[in-house]
């Protein structure tokens, strides 16, 4: 009797440590089959671990264990989980095999061989789902004539939380086109004609349509009338469906304040020509806009001629505590919460410098004791962005000045607002009582050595 009571208990533990855990690429395509689910059924809102379970008859703490992937479950269980969502489990979906500690580094392995760079594909399980911002975007973009504003500081997420949008716009027959203002060079910049110009080339080219400059264009009216005609007369009309555009980095402008001042009136025209009761009204209401830019505006823009003071504003903030350990959770770290209070203080949430932490954590090539004590030194796997950061502020003598005045501060300094503003920009800094101090401890360390007198 004591001999079967102990081999089933063996054959149980057994069965137990069988199973599969979800691949890299069923977890994208599971994430973006329910991301759409969400969008259609759930008001935009994420589904709750119990809405979850009342979808996919499975339990939460079952499904707790699928969607960390550091358990594994019974292969049926994950069929289930899969076919509630319109899906059919593939052989790809899941690796099968005893989820030791080997193989947790393997599956972290696969699910990221390098570290992220640049916006996530909107399938990626390593985008972090900042509230409100993605439901308020998702829902302005299918509004009338919107005009929605991405304020946020470099290398914050601003274009993969674009991309999260740009496929849900294409969802739904959206036409689309993304213009970044950091691909013009200085040429396009040398006058307005210049650069409307050049913009009306990159959408036509965007869209795959010829461009009618030659045609469209006439110097006689002005560049602003003739870009809005040639948004009235040919790209607005050329389909039924709304038209999309994002233009990024439109910051770039801002050193370019006679240029500036023509573009923004004419971008606040066109949202005022969707709300007007005119003839061309209803063809503007296809126009949706959207301007990401990382820094507060700088320029004297009369308050009704400025596109910055209307639509919908989303700043992007930096990640939680509690975003952190979620993203710790997805890089197969353990324990999460672990790594979530000494990085946070490092990096401040920044979600670049969390991605790129977490992924060499992931990789074992550090320690989080030997991360934190190598963070400012030349070998660092902060390094590079750390000379970019240094290299932005040593082409403005005045800023890296102030920078200065910062990192030597205790309790923090009061700014100019564009200085303030630059260095927000940039992420360098953060107000605390309204004083300016360094947005993270990696900062503070690495600008106090190098910023000396």
């Amino acid at each position: 009797m004591v001999w079967h009571n102990d081999k089933s208990a063996e054959f149980s533990v057994q069965k137990r440590r069988r199973g599969v855990v979800i691949s890299s690429q069923g977890w994208q395509r599971l994430q973006a089959a329910e991301y759409l689910s969400a969008v259609r059924d759930n008001g935009g809102h994420p589904y709750t671990l119990e809405q979850l379970s009342d979808r996919t008859g499975i339990s939460s703490k079952t499904l707790t264990k699928v969607r960390r992937r550091q358990s594994t479950v019974d292969q049926p269980t994950l069929a289930s989980y899969f076919e509630a969502f319109g899906l059919s489990l593939q052989n790809d979906d899941y690796i099968r095999q005893e989820l030791d500690t080997n193989t947790r580094t393997a599956v972290a392995t696969s699910l990221q061989q390098t570290p992220l760079k640049g916006q996530l594909a909107p399938n990626s399980p390593f985008y972090i789902y900042r509230p409100p911002a993605e439901k308020q975007f998702m829902g302005e973009i299918f509004q009338p004539g919107a005009l929605i504003r991405i304020r946020a500081p470099r290398q914050f997420g601003k274009t993969s939380l674009i991309t999260q949008g740009l496929s849900q716009a294409t969802e739904y027959e959206f036409r689309t086109a993304v213009i970044s203002l950091q691909l013009a060079d200085r040429e396009v910049f040398s006058s307005l004609s210049q650069f409307l110009q050049w913009l009306c080339m990159m959408v036509s080219r965007s869209l795959d349509l010829p461009h009618r400059l030659e045609e469209l264009w006439n110097p006689l009216f002005g560049n602003n009338y003739s870009c809005n005609e040639y948004f009235e007369t040919y790209l607005l009309p050329a389909a039924q469906t709304p038209l999309l555009l994002v233009l990024d980095e439109v910051n770039v402008l801002f050193n370019y304040p006679d240029i500036a001042a023509d573009f923004f009136g004419m971008l606040r025209a066109w949202y005022e020509q969707a709300r007007h009761s005119t003839g061309s009204s209803e063809l503007w209401q296809r126009l949706r806009l959207v301007i990401a830019y990382s820094t507060e505006i700088l320029l004297p823009l009369n308050l009704h001629q400025s596109p910055f003071n209307v639509g919908l504003l989303i700043e992007l903030p930096a990640f939680t505590p509690e975003q952190v350990q979620e993203l710790a959770i997805r890089y197969g770290l353990e324990p999460p919460a672990g790594y979530t209070t000494e990085l946070v203080k490092l990096v401040g949430g920044k979600p670049y410098l969390t991605q790129l932490s977490l992924f060499h954590l992931s990789q074992s090539e550090k320690t989080l004791e030997q991360l934190l004590a190598t963070a400012t030194l030349p070998d660092s796997i902060f390094n590079s962005h750390l000379r970019q950061q240094l290299a932005y502020l040593e082409q403005d003598p005045e800023l890296e000045e102030v920078m200065q005045l910062v990192v030597k501060s205790t309790q923090g300094i009061e700014l100019h607002p564009s200085q303030s503003f630059k260095l927000q920009g940039m992420g360098l800094i953060r107000f605390q009582n309204q004083l300016a101090v360094c947005s993270c401890e990696l900062y503070q360390k690495y600008f106090a050595q190098v910023l000396k007198d």
